[in-house]
């Protein structure tokens, strides 16, 4: 997120859309085969989990994987290039990242 703010201006993707999903994951496909960062993120706030967007866009749509999104500490997510799906990871792992703008 720091570096899609710093560097480009922008902030990391969030997705409202199982169309704009699907065109993350063609665009990210033409890459990379690692799944990038998207802007959501994972924590446990008052005792409970939830998800939300790093831009503080309205949580409106999900497309996690089986199991996902999982309860780990705050964790952040990555768009399969592969199947759309999305799925919690350590936020510290460097990976390709979609911004918007």
């Amino acid at each position: 997120q720091r570096h899609c703010k710093e560097v480009y201006r922008g902030q990391l993707a969030s997705v409202h859309s199982a169309a704009r999903n699907e065109e993350l994951q063609k665009l990210a496909r033409t890459y990379t085969h690692r799944a990038p960062w998207i802007g959501a993120v994972t924590s446990r706030k008052a005792g409970k989990w939830e998800s939300h967007w790093e831009d503080s866009s309205t949580w409106n749509y999900a497309n996690w994987a089986p199991i996902h999104p999982l309860h780990f500490g705050s964790s952040c997510t990555t768009l399969s290039t592969r199947d759309g799906c999305w799925r919690s990871r350590f936020c510290y792992q460097l990976r390709p990242f979609i911004c918007q703008y």
